[in-house]
């Protein structure tokens, strides 16, 4: 199935089945477990870019206090790490919640800053292609698992829809005229058949008059 992070599976395919299987279980309205997935993604992304710099970290928060120190100060660092403490924060709260909250907004959030983060992984510590930048989060796509459509296909769709509401307005027009053509002729025979009956009532009346005067 389509997924918004099919461009990591070339890049990093382990982390392309990650976060594929937190979109699914947001899917199916697992939201706690899609959240408790999107941190997995999240902390393997942070052990990816922190590479060969890690040391003594256990934790993810000890790997990201590392990944701090490391920044550069950045705004594109700065937005790549506030996503990823976003993402820990919600994540470790669904996993350790005593009941289910059903949050969905909460998990949709995690999902479109891991999708973030997933950008930032691919273009600045991986050098894919600057092309990424312009993909955008798709939610249609996430709930039922199908892209949604571009503009063009939009523009082609709402084209037809005109063309096939313009035949049914023309071909309603033709119907009305139609009837009213019936009615009208209907009404000319009527008023011929009125002026029949007349006809013959006065000629019959005539008649008699002849007769009866004789």
């Amino acid at each position: 199935m389509v997924t918004n992070f099919d461009f990591l599976k070339k890049i990093d395919n382990n982390l392309y089945e990650i976060i594929a299987e937190s979109e699914k279980l947001y899917r199916d309205e697992y939201f706690e477990q899609s959240m408790t997935q999107t941190r997995r993604f999240a902390e393997q992304i942070c052990k990816n870019v922190l590479g060969n710099s890690r040391t003594n970290e256990k934790t993810f928060d000890d790997m990201l206090a590392t990944l701090k120190d490391k920044s550069t100060g950045s705004v594109e660092e700065k937005e790549f790490i506030d996503d990823l403490y976003f993402i820990k924060k919600h994540g470790n709260f669904s996993a350790h919640s005593s009941k289910v909250n059903k949050d969905g907004l909460a998990a949709l959030e995690c999902l479109q800053r891991a999708f973030e983060t997933a950008i930032s992984y691919a273009v600045y510590y991986k050098n894919s292609s600057k092309n990424i930048l312009n993909l955008h989060y798709d939610i249609e796509l996430l709930a039922t698992g199908v892209p949604d459509e571009t503009l063009a296909e939009k523009y082609s769709k709402a084209k037809i829809k005109n063309r096939v509401q313009h035949a049914k307005k023309i071909a309603k027009n033709k119907q009305v005229y139609s009837q009213k053509t019936s009615q009208k002729n209907t009404r000319k025979i009527s008023l011929y058949w009125l002026f029949v009956a007349v006809s013959f009532f006065i000629s019959f009346v005539i008649i008699c008059m002849i007769i009866f005067v004789k």
